[in-house]
Order: C-alpha cells, then structure tokens, then sequence
C-alpha cells in the first residue's frame, strides 16, 4: 500500500514539474514584434524584432546549468568564483555557526529542562532574545569581530540556538517520571543518569530542534551573505542579479533549494533512526 502511494506521488511530482516547466516554455518564448511598434531600420531590415519578457527559457537554463556544472570549483578572482565553491562557502559557516549553537543549547537545554530553579531564571532571558531577528545582531557583529565572514557565523550562531535549546529543555522535562525514579533507585549519579536515560529519551525532540534550526540557519546565510558580501551563495546571488544575468540567479536559487532540501532529509533520516530505535 504505500509503495503504490510513494509511487503515485513520485508520478505526480513528474507531472506537476512537467506542467511547469511547459509553463515557463510557453511564458518566456520570444514572440515577434508587432509591425506597428517596429522602427524604421527594422521595417527597411524587412524582419520584426523577437521579444520577450527578459526571463531565460528552460533551454537556456540547461545551457547555464551545463555551463557552471562543468566546473563549479573554479576560482579566477574575488567576483568570479563557482557556484559549488560559493554554496561550499555558505554550507562551512551555517556548520560552523551550528556546531556551536549545538555545544551551547544542548547542554543548556538539558539544564533548563531538569532544574525548574534554572528554567524559571533564564525564561525572562529566553522570550527576550529569542523574537529579535537574527540579521539585527549583524550590525553590532561587524563592529565588534571585524571580520564579514566571522560575523556571518555568529548570526548563524544565534538563530540556530534558540530551537535547539527550547527543544532540548522541552524534551528533558519530558521524560517520564517513573524513568527517572528507576534511576535513583539504581543510585545512578546526575551524570549517568543524564546520557543513559534523559539523553535516549529526550533525542527525536532534540533532532526536531536541530532540524528546524539548520532550516532556518539555511534561511539566514543568504541573506547574511547578501548584506556582508565577499563568497557565498548569497553574495554570488546578488552579484549576479547586479550584473543583470539572470539565468545564473534561477541556478543559485535552485542551488540553494537543492541543498536545502538534502540538509533537511539528513535530519530526518537521523529522526527516523533515533525513533526505530526507541
């Protein structure tokens, strides 16, 4: 039954996608210029002009697509870098920024979730920070880490921490009451009792964190990458749109689409392992 389901469903996505891109066909086809709007040379030339709306067709997306796959690590200068090499640019700041996000809220989370002495004197601090957006820290990280890539990091850093951290502490106080009994009858020191009960316990809701947190770190790099400049795929994205090519834009966005798409199913094939196991 659900392999007729998987089945069917990957036979509708080919078909919406088919429909789609006979869409883009038929609205970015070049279309003759109406006689009355021709100039004088074009009417002595005797051929009207063909026009379109300025977006690339398909076809010439494939052309684009074969063109920067053929080699997407090149490097010929600060302006003129690959698309791979852009998206490995962005991809090693939204995991450095994350790991450490991770090493903060995981082990703060558990904290909060196993002390309601420490979750009722960090919450006023949590529902503070958590509402301002990541990219208003951007400002006052330039300023302080003089350095556009570190403090793209450091924006990461803050939007990824918030999910996790919630998450954790959401799932540690989850944990069932008669495990946690268990332990003190076996005389289990916090410690143990933290990575052989709570950890196992409480590990989908803290992949769910993580998960949602790469999501939005996901989010956050192109837009950082836009405002700070220099590598990335968002600073390629916006230097292409300044030079007016647009095909390469359509490429960087479904690059980051792309990417985005394989983070997330990481996570949840992790989720799913750690659920098979419970």
């Amino acid at each position: 039954m659900n392999k007729n389901i998987s089945l069917k469903a990957a036979a509708l996505s080919l078909l919406l996608l088919a429909l789609f891109i006979g869409a883009w066909q038929l609205a970015t086809q070049t279309v003759p210029k109406p006689i009355g709007q021709l100039t004088e040379y074009e009417r002595l030339m005797g051929k009207g002009v063909e026009k379109n709306n300025g977006i690339p067709t398909p076809v010439k997306m494939v052309e684009v697509l074969q063109q920067q796959l053929s080699h997407p690590f090149y490097d010929l200068g600060p302006n003129n870098k690959g698309i791979g090499l852009q998206l490995a640019y962005s991809l090693g700041r939204v995991v450095m920024g994350f790991l450490i996000a991770a090493v903060v809220a995981i082990p703060l989370g558990f904290l909060i979730g196993m002390s309601p002495l420490w979750y009722r004197a960090l919450n006023p601090f949590i529902q503070i920070l958590k509402p301002i957006s990541p990219l208003a820290w951007m400002p006052i990280a330039l300023y302080t880490l003089r350095d556009a890539p570190t403090s793209a990091i450091f924006v990461i850093f803050i939007c990824s921490v918030w999910p996790m951290l919630i998450n954790t502490a959401f799932g540690v106080a989850s944990v069932r009451p008669e495990w946690l009994n268990v332990a003190r009858t076996l005389e289990l020191g916090p410690l143990r009792t933290a990575f052989k009960v709570i950890l196992p316990a409480a590990a989908p809701t803290i992949l769910t964190g993580m998960r949602i947190s790469m999501g939005i770190a996901w989010l956050v790099i192109v837009a950082a990458e836009m405002l700070v400049g220099g590598t990335g795929v968002g600073y390629f994205l916006w230097n292409q749109w300044n030079n007016l090519f647009l095909p390469n834009v359509i490429m960087a966005i479904m690059g980051i689409g792309l990417v985005g798409m394989a983070l997330d199913l990481s996570f949840a094939g992790l989720q799913k392992l750690v659920t098979y196991r419970e």
